[in-house]
């Protein structure tokens, strides 16, 4: 129900598990990024940001046998370094400038979409993952890698610094900087052992395609029996904490603010009444589903559009 009406032409949106969401990215032969393709990715997480469905986890990877991404296609690629997007051909250069400024930020709000969504993205990538793919990864809450996956930072090779994400996010994800910087400026391929060893994936799984979006699922499957408010109230607070990491007290301070409204339960007894009556609030439901053994029930967060 959480996926209803959410594939377009090259993404194929499932719900293998209740209130998980499997996004598999697929536009042959090696997923290149289109202008239409880019904007319909920010599109559907902007509207999984929005529309109150019941989505607790979404996983990614590519539907490609071979390939994660090629990145950018290349007739994007060129209309993007010429500024293409709009109609800037009768404008002055600073009005141009203006104008290829607007579009590169679409272009960053829509790879970045995944970090607006109330729930984790984790992604599970397999094959090659070429610069566009480093941007899509880096913006995602987890990071599984196949052991057969290849990453390239290669925006340099095209003649550009990397504007969509990766120069933003990976400087505040990987421990190792003088191998971010050999990677980026070199564009060398680097393995899924590099890529763990930098940090910019979780874990490295074993076999190809199947296994890592196996092991997403899994963890996906997981995460989704957790209370969505901790949750989603987790991912606001990391996030802030890694954006504003040299200032704690201003990270202690959010969270504060946060939990103040968060944590707002009813009291547990007595239990049957009271979770009948509010709607299975998370705490109680927490510690009543415990004492009983039994699978928690949250409600959602958010409530459902009328039609999906």
């Amino acid at each position: 129900m959480a996926a209803a009406g959410l594939s377009s032409k090259w993404i194929t949106v499932s719900e293998p598990v209740p209130h998980v969401l499997h996004i598999e990215l697929a536009r042959k032969p090696v997923n290149a990024f289109s202008n239409e393709y880019w904007r319909a990715y920010g599109a559907l997480f902007q509207r999984l940001a929005t529309e109150g469905r019941d989505v607790r986890v979404a996983v990614v990877s590519s539907g490609i046998a071979k390939m994660f991404t090629a990145g950018i296609d290349f007739a994007a690629a060129g209309d993007i370094a010429q500024g293409g997007l709009s109609d800037v051909e009768a404008l002055d250069g600073a009005r141009a400038s203006l104008s290829f400024h607007a579009d590169i930020e679409e272009y960053q709000r829509a790879i970045g979409s995944p970090q607006r969504c109330s729930f984790p993205v984790i992604v599970a990538v397999h094959g090659l993952v070429l610069g566009l793919g480093v941007d899509i990864v880096s913006a995602c809450d987890i990071r599984y890698a196949a052991e057969t996956a290849q990453f390239s930072i290669k925006e340099v090779d095209i003649g550009l610094a990397a504007d969509v994400g990766s120069l933003a996010f990976l400087p505040k994800v990987v421990g190792n900087h003088s191998m971010l910087h050999e990677f980026a400026y070199s564009t060398k391929l680097f393995s899924a052992a590099d890529a763990l060893q930098m940090g910019l994936v979780s874990r490295v799984v074993p076999g190809n395609r199947d296994e890592v979006v196996r092991a997403a699922l899994e963890l996906a499957t997981l995460i989704a029996t957790k209370s969505p408010v901790a949750v989603s109230g987790t991912k606001r607070i990391l996030n802030h904490s890694r954006d504003h990491r040299r200032v704690v007290a201003e990270n202690l301070e959010y969270t504060a603010a946060w939990n103040a409204a968060a944590l707002r339960t009813q009291v547990l007894e007595p239990a049957s009444a009271v979770l009948a009556l509010i709607g299975l609030k998370d705490i109680p439901e927490s510690l009543l589903a415990a004492r009983e053994k039994r699978p928690t029930k949250f409600a959602p967060l958010r409530k459902p559009p009328a039609k999906l």
